[in-house]
């Protein structure tokens, strides 16, 4: 009976301590529009080398959108400025294409169709769930922020993207 107990005990910490680990290897956003309304979610998982951002969105306009990790935890519309710039702790500049860059909360571009609606899968490998400068879950949080337009991969500060038009604070 004792090495029973002391089995099961065993399988139900390990269980625990897989659960917290899985756990921690996650994150999501609530997408909102300049109103405050939601439209769509980020689903985040910590990758082999960075972060998987899984995007799906609705009521965009159509076409290419930059689509950015913001440094800040704060979605405040409708202009999102609370949201501050890029996540750049090694202060790079702006874009994969820039020979200075990139961010660390640089993207690709989403691609909305003409109904409105995007999903993507995004991969940054400058970012993580864990610790450390490139934490997602820095002191004070960060954003997923889509803007208005293309993002050009090169532009110093946001790639000519635009107007911020969509905003999700990245939570655990």
């Amino acid at each position: 009976m004792l090495i029973r107990n002391c089995i099961l005990g065993a399988a139900l910490l390990w269980t625990t301590a897989v659960f917290a680990q899985s756990a921690a290897r996650s994150a999501h956003a609530d997408i909102v529009n300049a109103q405050g309304q939601k439209i769509g979610t980020a689903t985040i998982l910590q990758a082999d080398r960075g972060v998987r951002i899984d995007v799906q969105v609705s009521q965009l306009p159509p076409g290419p959108h930059g689509i950015h990790v913001h440094s800040v935890g704060k979605c405040e519309g409708p202009a999102f400025t609370s949201a501050g710039a890029h996540l750049n702790p090694t202060s790079k500049k702006h874009g994969k294409d820039n020979p200075e860059g990139p961010h660390a909360g640089d993207l690709l571009n989403i691609q909305v169709k003409a109904s409105g609606d995007a999903k993507a899968s995004l991969l940054n490998p400058n970012v993580t769930l864990g610790d450390g400068p490139n934490s997602l879950f820095h002191d004070g949080g960060t954003t997923i922020v889509i803007h208005e337009k293309i993002d050009d991969y090169k532009t110093d500060p946001a790639g000519n993207s635009g107007a911020r038009i969509a905003c999700g604070v990245i939570e655990r």
